[in-house]
């Protein structure tokens, strides 16, 4: 377990480690109940919470007060998830077979009960300013919204939803819309405005799988919708209707299309470096390295055929993701595993393609300009921009297989986890002259 802020939390069982972000010297070292399942931490970085599902039981930790601590047991009513709410001072537990959701306050102590929260993926949403909470209900066999004042968690609204089993929601960057979408046996997405109207309904097809993933713009003005159709169709603020979709095809024909192919290359050993290189710096020279081809059109990607009598199957867009700067739009098709598209969301057309050799694990933007990191379970971390892109080798000792990634805020440095181990890769800033 990992996570970024302005210091780094990593737990190993049941201790907690803290380091600074710069020079990963440990600064705190706190020791749980139990061995921790989840950490995250508050929004100003100065507490963070430590849960220990098998237990019931969330501990908090200061930053600033490293003799303060909080201990919130649920007992018998068990604990499945755990979550800061964006004040930093409350913490949501939701209890075992989602009974309920109860409101810790760390500053008054005070306790405040939710009943019917809904088992699904995403069910609870803050808006970005922290003022509202959207939480998915389910009673009656039937779905609501409750939307909740986070000062004081009063009930704003509540009202139900036109979906037969309600998957997730999401707010709109600007806090304005709320988008509630149905299971994936059908394709259905509600908008809502903040005082429960329903502004509209979105349906690209029926009789068949439908919603995948969804993602907003920073801007609020596009709302992208991946579909098991290998298909992402993009909404527009003004009138929710599709302005565009996009489709992935396993054959690349355009010549204004961009294929950047990972190949790999021999490794160069520089004499002068193999006399008693350390032990992480020889495992990396002698290991695989990679580099990237561009590929002349038309060029067919590797296409895994689904198994269809399996449930969720690898097929459709499950990732996708815009650039901070609302200037492109990055997406997987699942039963295309090895390839990212890139597309230009000011010309609505593909920009990019990179095929690498083996599946992509994960893949995030900078949140301070347009560069993307992607991982493929090896021990490279592969970064494009629209200057190019790049293959780097990890010089960690053994076999580290980097399975997901994360930036910090700065957009300075990248942490980069496998199974077992992280590493802090640091990126150096250009100077504007």
């Amino acid at each position: 377990l990992f996570v970024f802020a302005f210091g780094q939390a990593s737990c190993v069982q049941y201790r907690l480690v803290i380091r600074d972000v710069n020079t990963l010297q440990i600064l705190q070292l706190y020791t749980c109940l139990d061995q921790i399942q989840y950490i995250e931490w508050s929004s100003d970085s100065l507490f963070i919470l430590c849960a220990m599902y098998k237990r019931g039981i969330v501990q908090v930790w200061s930053l600033e007060q490293p003799d303060w601590h909080c201990k919130i047991d649920e007992g018998s009513a068990g604990l499945v998830a755990s979550c800061w709410s964006p004040d930093g001072r409350h913490i949501l537990n939701t209890t075992e077979f989602h009974l309920r959701i109860t409101v810790w306050s760390l500053c008054t102590k005070s306790v405040s009960y939710i009943k019917y929260p809904k088992a699904c993926q995403q069910g609870i949403a803050f808006t970005k300013d922290g003022r509202y909470m959207a939480l998915a209900e389910r009673r009656d066999c039937k779905d609501f919204i409750s939307l909740f004042v986070c000062s004081d968690w009063q009930l704003l609204r509540h009202f139900d939803t036109e979906t037969q089993d309600l998957f997730g929601i999401e707010w709109a960057p600007n806090g304005c819309v709320l988008a509630v979408w149905d299971t994936c046996l059908e394709y259905k997405i509600l908008l809502y405005s903040l005082d429960g109207r329903l502004l509209s309904t979105y349906r690209a097809y029926e009789w068949s799988l439908g919603i995948k993933s969804i993602a907003w713009s920073p801007s609020s003005q596009f709302l992208a919708i991946g579909s098991y159709d290998e298909k992402v169709r993009i909404l527009n603020h003004v009138t929710w209707k599709k302005i565009t979709e996009f489709e992935h095809p396993a054959t690349i024909t355009n010549p204004k299309t961009i294929v950047y192919k990972e190949v790999e290359k021999s490794p160069s050993v520089d004499a002068e470096r193999l006399s008693f290189p350390p032990r992480a710096l020889a495992s990396s020279l002698f290991s695989t390295q990679s580099k990237y081809d561009i590929s002349q059109v038309p060029v067919s990607l590797q296409y895994v055929k689904p198994i269809a009598d399996r449930a969720n199957p690898k097929i459709g867009i499950g990732m996708l993701a815009f650039s901070t700067d609302n200037c492109f739009l990055a997406t997987r098709n699942d039963n295309i595993p090895n390839a990212v598209w890139i597309w230009d969301i000011q010309k609505l057309k593909l920009f990019v393609v990179l095929e690498q050799l083996c599946a992509i694990q994960s893949f995030q933007w900078d949140p301070r300009q347009p560069r993307l990191a992607i991982c493929t379970g090896n021990s490279k971390v592969y970064l494009w921009s629209p200057a190019g892109c790049v293959s780097v080798q990890v010089p960690m000792e053994g076999d580290f297989q980097i399975l997901s990634l994360c930036w910090h805020s700065s957009g300075d440095s990248v942490a980069l986890l496998s199974k077992e181990n992280f590493c802090v890769c640091y990126l150096e800033r250009e100077e504007v002259k």
